[in-house]
């Protein structure tokens, strides 16, 4: 009673505060889900689908994974689906491509894409160019998985990203997920691809929560390869990025906000490119920034800028196309210089804020 004579002195109208709280207690609550447990979701749901899709890589069955990816899934599906492999990534690389090539679905996992540099001969020469040889004959129905880019304090034989090498290759598809939604999404896509698909994951992320649709909790739920998302719409300039960076790009966004709208664009494949979700918010917005954590070289934002020069996009910028990325050295293994190395908030800002001549 003293809280709802309270509420009269003030002015309040008790029944609009009863019904906000009613309506709140039975609004739908939005799934909090780590991209880790995405990741493992989306490989059992595919498990239990399709009985020629298994899993395969170092540590994967009896010690849950190298990050625990694959958590519960060799006790729930046996040594036939998850398989432990030594660590010869060339070795079971190959066995991954042959068993594609004979009908089934592999998902092959290495322990970083890093290392994967063992099994470029199998993932190129193999993997990605069969289906082409043979006239369409043989398909070859792989995905390769696993960490990509820097995590924290791994150096420089652990921190490469891979986008660029993989995305200029015919014959592969390449993923690049941010949120726990683009990874479960995506990584059910990939799986269910006749095609090879390199999927580009970050460690810095498997721990992170993000937020799930109800869409995205069911095992139907798959999303399109070759399709970006706007993350967030604006007006004043367009940020394109993929993987960890599509959040930095999130945060100087709202840092940004009360001067500058900001549109962010979360590419999710490489390759294909989505050009036309580029282009579309250049016609809009009049500015581009892309951001990346890869070496600037040849990178997956020099591919944007050449593409926007090239087509339609130029007509409707009036700045240059400024590039964030990764500083052109290997990783530096102190924790200072591999800031430094990599983008940060402040990089994305002072890019907007040159493009936008503020």
């Amino acid at each position: 009673m003293a809280l709802l004579r309270s509420w009269v002195r003030s002015g309040k109208n008790v029944f609009d505060v009863i019904l906000r709280r009613e309506l709140h207690k039975t609004a739908p609550a939005l799934m909090q889900v780590t991209v880790r447990d995405a990741l493992k979701q989306a490989m059992d749901e595919e498990l239990e689908r399709d009985e020629r899709v298994y899993l395969l890589g170092e540590e994967v069955a009896q010690y849950d994974g190298a990050y625990k990816i694959s958590r519960g899934l060799w006790k729930k599906y046996g040594d036939k689906r998850i398989i432990d492999t030594p660590i010869a990534e060339m070795g079971f690389s190959g066995i991954a491509v042959g068993s594609a090539m004979a009908g089934l679905r592999p998902i092959c996992e290495f322990m970083t894409f890093n290392f994967a540099m063992q099994a470029i001969d199998q993932i190129i020469n193999s993997a990605a160019k069969t289906y082409y040889m043979s006239a369409g004959l043989l398909p070859v129905p792989i995905v390769f998985r696993g960490p990509n880019g820097n995590a924290t304090g791994v150096a420089a034989q652990h921190s490469q990203c891979f986008a660029a090498w993989y995305g200029q290759c015919p014959g592969l598809k390449v993923l690049s997920p941010w949120n726990a939604e683009d990874a479960k999404g995506l990584l059910k896509a990939a799986i269910r691809d006749d095609n090879p698909v390199v999927f580009l994951e970050n460690e810095l992320l498997y721990g992170v929560a993000f937020e799930v649709s109800e869409e995205a909790q069911s095992k139907d739920f798959v999303l399109p390869i070759g399709k970006a998302k706007v993350e967030r719409q604006g007006t004043s300039i367009t940020l394109v990025s993929h993987t960890i960076y599509v959040g930095h790009c999130l945060d100087a966004a709202t840092i940004l906000a009360k001067d500058i709208e900001c549109e962010v664009i979360n590419l999710r494949s490489i390759r294909p490119l989505d050009m036309e979700a580029i282009e579309k918010s250049v016609a809009k917005t009049h500015h581009l920034v892309t951001v990346e954590g890869g070496w600037p070289q040849f990178g997956v934002g020099a591919e944007i800028c050449a593409r926007i020069m090239e087509g339609p996009g130029f007509n409707y910028l009036d700045a240059p196309v400024i590039r964030v990325t990764g500083a052109d050295i290997p990783m530096p293994y102190a924790k200072i210089l591999e800031e430094h190395s990599v983008p940060q908030i402040k990089d994305i800002i002072s890019a907007v804020k040159q493009s936008l001549n503020m």
